[in-house]
């Protein structure tokens, strides 16, 4: 909207109305939801034939792994499915020359790693359903840009966070945790395996790079990363120093731990209900070709800065959290007592 353009975005129809994330947006004259779901290729196409966009960027998905090895065949119908819905409703609504397509792709693709770090030319290895899925969403792009010389264009995005990260994935379960633990709202923290090694970089600077991918002259597929590599442990050992506490882990596996070096006390443990049936634990970008084909600067925002926004906004989400808990005790209290009717 900064640069200008008209936004549609879609939206589930849902009985409960929660739409946090885009709450400030909602009112702008350049800002337009309409109720769409990838798995309803006819919604879709009514959406697409009703805008006739110039810019799609398909960034829905059921995005999270672990959800995948539950919800496999959804996963796989909204994921994969639902990304040759959108190339087919383009085409369908004759927008081949006009409309170019950005597709949302994922460092899961690599899974299985067989290089490392993971460049265009990495060969795939998926290790879940979820990679699987959008795996297929890759390739199928691929085709329509060659069969139907389409620009459509997968962006490869290793891991992006922000303080808009939803509470289930593990950056925003830490620096949540991190914040309540700090407030006294929280006793511990339960992860998987602290050892996986990720490339976490900011997503609002990782969005900059979608736009720019569908600027470009030629379409052509990017890995979106960092170049830096960091593990769970590391990530949870600096969230925690932002909020004013400082660990030291000790023991290995399931059996390691986080502990305050002030008080002594354990906050953080390894629970193996948090590992996967087939977990990714070396994931890491080289995101060379964005920065020279490009002019992407993927350290603009660096880890430590990205780690301190999380840790902030949470710090004062919990405050505000609370803040509303002692208002409504108060409250009650009067009640009790009469002293409000």
């Amino acid at each position: 909207m900064e640069k200008g353009y008209d936004v549609h975005g879609t939206i589930r129809r849902s009985s409960v109305d929660y739409r946090e994330r885009i709450a400030h947006l909602e009112g702008h004259p350049n800002f337009h939801l309409h109720y769409a779901d990838l798995g309803d290729s006819m919604s879709i196409l009514q959406v697409v034939k009703k805008v006739r966009p110039d810019e799609i960027y398909n960034l829905a998905a059921q995005s999270h792994v672990q959800v995948s090895f539950d919800s496999p065949e959804f996963t796989a119908d909204v994921d994969a499915t639902g990304v040759l819905r959108i190339l087919e409703a383009v085409r369908q609504c004759d927008l081949t020359d006009t409309c170019r397509i950005y597709q949302a792709s994922t460092s899961e693709l690599y899974g299985k790693v067989e290089q490392v770090p993971q460049d265009e030319h990495t060969p795939f290895h998926p290790y879940s359903p979820y990679a699987v899925a959008k795996l297929y969403g890759y390739w199928i792009v691929k085709e329509y840009r060659e069969a139907y010389d389409m620009f459509c264009c997968s962006g490869i995005l290793f891991n992006h966070e922000s303080e808009r990260r939803g509470e289930t994935f593990v950056t925003r379960k830490i620096t949540l945790a991190a914040a309540r633990i700090a407030q006294g709202k929280q006793d511990k923290l339960y992860l998987g395996n602290l050892s996986s090694l990720r490339d976490w970089g900011y997503a609002k600077d990782y969005v900059e790079c979608m736009w720019l991918i569908l600027q470009n002259d030629k379409p052509e597929d990017f890995v979106i990363a960092t170049g830096e590599q960091h593990s769970v442990r590391e990530f949870c050992q600096l969230a925690f120093r932002y909020a004013g506490i400082e660990l030291r882990f000790e023991g290995e596996g399931e059996n390691e731990k986080g502990i305050d070096v002030k008080t002594g006390k354990v906050l953080v443990e390894v629970s193996p209900d948090f590992y996967r049936p087939t977990d990714v634990v070396n994931l890491w970008g080289n995101p060379a070709k964005a920065k020279r084909e490009l002019g992407w600067n993927p350290q603009k925002t660096t880890f430590e800065q990205l780690v301190k926004l999380m840790v902030e906004a949470d710090m004062a989400k919990v405050a505000v959290e609370r803040a509303g808990e002692r208002v409504r005790t108060n409250l009650e209290e009067y009640l009790e007592k009469g002293i409000v009717k």
